[in-house]
């Protein structure tokens, strides 16, 4: 049976800062360096950077060979000892990657061994470049391949340069350290106090207690132009579906270089209009992420007046666009969708994406009336402040869900990034 040695690591700079990861796959038999994997992971903490190396050091060896036994030899004394069921995962974010880890290769085929920062000198460079790739806007990508490397180099990685900041940053203690000066005493699950603190932190906490763990943030961008956009017509999920102009496709760029040198966004999800889905394909590409389509992110359904200005829906429909500015129970002529029935979409699809999304920040590309409502809801506002907001095109707005339930609007209709 094949033997794979993994080597992984992973951390912060500031715990919780800009993070990143890295691993390493050797053959055990010859020292041949076998796969690299390394990625930058936005705002987090060290030990989930630990355990997202050690998930992609476990998968790389996968995919070279399931059948495979692995040894895992990381520098983090509570991902070691955790993984080998000796301390408690009491941590929430730490919960689920120890779980994905466990899944990669069976127990009897995985073992894990602690060794010296100085030993795991390679994961921690490759950590240190995807971290310094993602500060520059970039994804990582292996100065060798790994035709080149399964060719037959070693496993004798230098030293990081001297110039490069360790992956953990100049402030930030090891949690796995020895207790001594400058370092925290271990809590009941292997971390250390510290370092639970930290984890708990949030960005921008506001009056929020510091204890209820990282929340779902939702970066709300509405998609770019489309030829109907400065004509100000009603364009909604009932309509022509209408594709990005030369401009909102320029738009796309700049919020996509944006987002890139901010690099928090982890996930991104549209809705399924063109103008939506062509936004978020751009901006993906540039983060090196998927896309996922949520049917709840859709616009809402303007009727008969899609496609009509508000001065031709004035003159054609008056009594039906009286009655809409007035109730929101009202719909738009033909059957249109109402303010109602768009909030209560909206209020089920904030639900379920926060679920499956608590304590990771999302992009979220989706249209006018979604995001105004998001930030209604979320400030427990009448739905007659929806007329009440701006939203330009390619514009940003967030909202942080906690996990008692409460919301904090972080920003709205930032547009910093097209000037």
């Amino acid at each position: 049976m094949r033997e794979f040695i993994v080597e992984a690591d992973g951390g912060s700079r500031g715990n919780p800062g800009p993070a990143g990861y890295g691993a390493v796959v050797i053959d055990a038999a010859t020292g041949e360096t076998l796969a690299e994997a390394a990625g930058h992971l936005g705002v987090t903490t060290n030990n989930v950077a630990e355990y997202r190396g050690l998930l992609a050091g476990l998968r790389a060896a996968h995919e070279l060979d399931p059948t495979a036994t692995v040894h895992v030899r990381m520098d983090s004394k509570l991902v070691v000892e955790q993984m080998s069921g000796r301390w408690k995962i009491k941590h929430p974010d730490l919960k689920p990657l120890a779980a994905q880890a466990a899944r990669v290769f069976p127990p009897d085929r995985s073992t894990y061994e602690w060794i010296p920062r100085e030993r795991n000198r390679h994961a921690d460079r490759l950590a240190n470049e995807a971290m310094d790739a993602g500060g520059r806007g970039e994804q990582w990508s292996p100065s060798t391949s790994t035709a080149q490397l399964r060719a037959g180099s070693r496993s004798h990685p230098a030293a990081p340069p001297a110039e490069v900041p360790s992956a953990r940053g100049a402030a930030a203690e090891r949690p796995d350290a020895p207790s001594g000066a400058g370092t925290a005493e271990p809590s009941g699950d292997g971390a250390t106090d510290a370092d639970v603190r930290a984890a708990r932190t949030v960005a921008a906490p506001g009056w929020a207690p510091a204890d209820l763990g990282a929340p779902a943030t939702f970066v709300l961008l509405r998609h770019g132009e489309t030829p109907l956009t400065p004509q100000k017509r009603f364009s909604g999920s009932g309509g022509t579906d209408p594709s990005l102009s030369d401009v909102g496709r320029e738009q796309a760029e700049r919020v996509a270089a944006a987002l890139a040198r901010r690099g928090t966004i982890q996930a991104v999800v549209s809705s399924p209009l063109a103008r939506a889905r062509e936004t978020a394909g751009i901006v993906a590409a540039r983060l090196g992420l998927d896309v996922a389509v949520d049917e709840g992110l859709r616009e809402t359904d303007f009727g008969a007046w899609e496609g009509l200005t508000f001065a031709e829906v004035q003159e054609r429909h008056p009594d039906d666009l009286n009655a809409w500015l007035a109730s929101p129970d009202a719909e738009p002529s033909g059957g249109g969708e109402s303010f109602v029935a768009t909030a209560a979409r909206i209020a089920a699809t904030r639900d379920k994406l926060v679920a499956a999304y608590q304590g990771r920040t999302v992009l979220l590309v989706t249209h006018v009336t979604p995001i105004k409502t998001f930030v209604q809801l979320a400030l427990g506002a009448p739905p007659q402040s929806l007329f009440r907001m701006e939203l330009s095109a390619a514009s940003l707005s967030a909202v942080a869900y906690y996990a008692d339930g409460n919301a904090s609007v972080r920003l709205l209709n930032d547009t910093c990034h097209l000037r």
